[in-house]
């Protein structure tokens, strides 16, 4: 298999984990019965508008709804409005996407049914200041938590406690409707309470949680931000609070499902696959020492697997800013994993974010195997500055690896894929 059929062979996989979270298929599968009033559907997450365009698919009877999703990730929907706002950073688009959706929720019955469609990406889309706090203190938070490297769950309990929507608020705005969430899980775990901050599902975090996060990751958060979080205000629904009693929640996508699907692939194709877990975290740079360090074991003594073998991984890495490179966690992970396979013969390895886009770019990752640092070199990159400096972005560009399959219409968080010939 030379290294063009690997790159092919990786991308199929790669297909492969994104169709098993086609919300096409997903949706269907988890319908809701009819109410005797109203259906409202509300949604955000940068797969949001997929779902919503799948569920007037699925849906037999009216409805109506709002949900927002990223710039240029919209869908065409016949009866739910779709807004584009900004990610990762949020803008004035999301805030007033935000109040549509509380609009949308507000003055129910206990016959109307809510159904929430809720994906990664969420959390910035829908920004909603709690208290007397403003967009610009939630951007200063966002941007605070990005930078922190702190573990998506981490960064998800200060959103929380700091938001007018997350952490069940939009749910029990819906009472005494009913609200049936359908969740693609973005999260480790697949906790859906933590995905897109749980708008819809409460969790038992609480405000002197978040504080501790941000002593932890020492965040400099504005000082009414601070205050707020120290007072009662911030504390958000709890799970036992009755307004949540009639509420279902699904989790219809996840990482586990998509590493099964790419497993399968992999095996179709006469090529034994592993999968190493679902919800790995850390550092992505340290995260990619350690699988290339399993690849090289592999390589020379066959253990823990014997090869051929695709090693398959998912979960979601952090990165902690360090320079004012370009690139997100997926294209830090590769350049450290290169850097451990350098010179070895047989590694072609594949990370990418499911959604399609790794961090603020417009690649969802990058290609690597054991001539990246050698072919870095020849175009003039330096490969461990760039990834001391946050650019791997640049150094995949520069040898044509970037991997830019577009928005996928779903996000079941990062996608690896080691293929040891």
């Amino acid at each position: 298999m030379n290294r063009f059929d690997a790159k092919a062979f990786l991308a199929s996989l790669f297909d492969a984990a994104v169709a098993a979270a086609d919300p096409q298929v997903t949706i269907r599968d988890h319908l809701p019965p009819r109410p005797k009033g109203r259906t409202i559907v509300v949604g955000a997450g940068k797969g949001a508008a997929q779902m919503a365009a799948a569920f007037e698919k699925a849906w037999d009877g009216p409805l109506e709804g709002t949900v927002v999703t990223r710039y240029g990730y919209a869908a065409p929907c016949d009866r739910i409005e779709v807004i584009e706002a900004a990610h990762p950073v949020p803008d004035q688009a999301g805030l007033a996407a935000a109040r549509r959706l509380m609009e949308r929720v507000a003055g129910l019955s206990a016959d109307d049914l809510v159904v929430a469609l809720i994906c990664g990406g969420g959390s910035a889309l829908l920004p909603a200041p709690a208290g007397s706090l403003t967009l610009d203190d939630e951007i200063a938070v966002n941007r605070a938590l990005l930078a922190s490297g702190a573990p998506i769950a981490a960064m998800n309990a200060v959103r929380k406690h700091v938001s007018a929507i997350k952490g069940g608020r939009l749910a029990a705005a819906a009472y005494p409707a009913r609200v049936v969430s359908l969740v693609v899980s973005d999260i480790p775990g697949d906790d859906p309470a933590l995905v897109a901050s749980g708008p819809t599902v409460p969790d038992a975090t609480t405000r002197e949680d978040a504080l501790a996060i941000v002593e932890t990751y020492s965040m400099k958060l504005p000082a009414a931000v601070m205050a707020h979080l120290a007072s009662p205000a911030a504390e958000a629904p709890r799970p036992g609070d009755p307004r949540f009693s009639r509420n279902t929640v699904s989790v219809i996508a996840s990482a586990a499902l998509s590493l099964e699907a790419a497993a399968e692939a992999a095996k179709a194709r006469g090529i034994a696959a592993v999968i190493l877990s679902d919800s790995i975290e850390g550092e992505a740079r340290d995260v990619g020492s350690v699988h290339a360090a399993i690849a090289r074991e592999v390589v020379a003594k066959d253990r823990p697997f014997a090869k051929p073998v695709v090693m398959l991984s998912g979960g979601e890495t952090t990165v902690t800013l360090r320079g004012k490179g370009r690139g997100g966690r997926n294209s830090e992970f590769l350049l450290s994993f290169a850097l451990g396979v350098d010179g070895v013969a047989g590694v072609d390895a594949l990370a990418a974010d499911t959604d399609g886009i790794d961090g603020s770019e417009d690649n969802a990752g990058a290609f690597a195997d054991g001539t990246s640092i050698s072919r870095l070199r020849g175009a003039g990159v330096d490969a461990k500055a760039a990834l001391a400096g946050n650019d791997a972005f640049t150094a995949f560009a520069a040898t044509d690896d970037l991997f830019s399959p577009g928005p996928t219409g779903t996000n079941v968080n990062d996608f690896r894929a080691i293929l040891i010939r």
